[in-house]
């Protein structure tokens, strides 16, 4: 009888933490939906100018912006990319503008573009005009691998240790990637920006619930088996 009644007591206990675990998820999806909406309006919302870099919060990622200065080609940084045109390079350059000093990812380049003199057409001298999206800082490096600053290798776009690195000063904290204007010559590559939002909460949640109604049928087994 003991033992009998402690297996319903375990059975109930983990119906009400599973049933709470999918009532997490339902509210977790509620967030995601919310994200992915408001993310949709940023990135489809006319160009604004980038905020100052006091003002800068994480959630105006994906904002679409303009901005205006200069570039310095000859501080340019590339970091290692997979994209849908293949690996290759992120070419991240400063902007000067009268607000301090921007990196722009300009886009992507292949390894045989890696030169900028391979793509002198891009590297425009003069004010120069850039559309793109707001992107948060990605420190310390991409997936097993560290950035390593003194041999040049960058596997993240790493606004802190990339403007180190270049001697850059009053850089804002965050990067714009470029959109899909066309640059001279066709490289970099801009607008390659993956917007993707992983939104499986639903399914976690009927996974939940489901086992909180096996967890609750077990329960119901066992107190029929002590009427028996």
């Amino acid at each position: 009888m003991a033992a009998r009644r402690r297996l319903i007591a375990l059975c109930l206990l983990l119906a009400a933490g599973f049933a709470a675990l999918g009532v997490w998820q339902i509210e977790r999806r509620a967030w995601k939906l919310d994200l992915i909406a408001r993310v949709d309006a940023r990135v489809h919302a006319a160009p604004q100018a980038p905020p100052p870099p006091a003002a800068w919060k994480a959630d105006m990622t994906y904002s679409r912006v303009r901005v205006e200065g200069r570039f310095l080609h000859d501080r340019e940084t590339l970091v290692q990319a997979v994209t849908d045109l293949g690996p290759g390079w992120w070419v991240l350059t400063p902007l000067r503008t009268t607000r301090g000093t921007i990196l722009i990812n300009r886009g992507y380049v292949p390894a045989e573009r890696r030169d900028p003199g391979s793509r002198a057409q891009a590297q425009k001298t003069g004010n120069v005009t850039v559309i793109g999206l707001l992107r948060e800082s990605e420190p310390k490096g991409g997936f097993l691998r560290s950035n390593n600053p003194a041999a040049g290798r960058w596997y993240s776009r790493d606004v802190a240790a990339i403007a180190q690195a270049r001697d850059l000063h009053d850089v804002a904290p965050y990067f714009i990637d470029a959109d899909a204007t066309a640059n001279p010559g066709g490289y970099p590559v801009g607008g390659l920006t993956v917007i993707r939002f992983r939104n499986s909460h639903l399914v976690y949640a009927l996974t939940w619930f489901a086992l909180c109604g096996l967890c609750i049928a077990g329960a119901r087994i066992a107190w029929r088996s002590g009427e028996a």
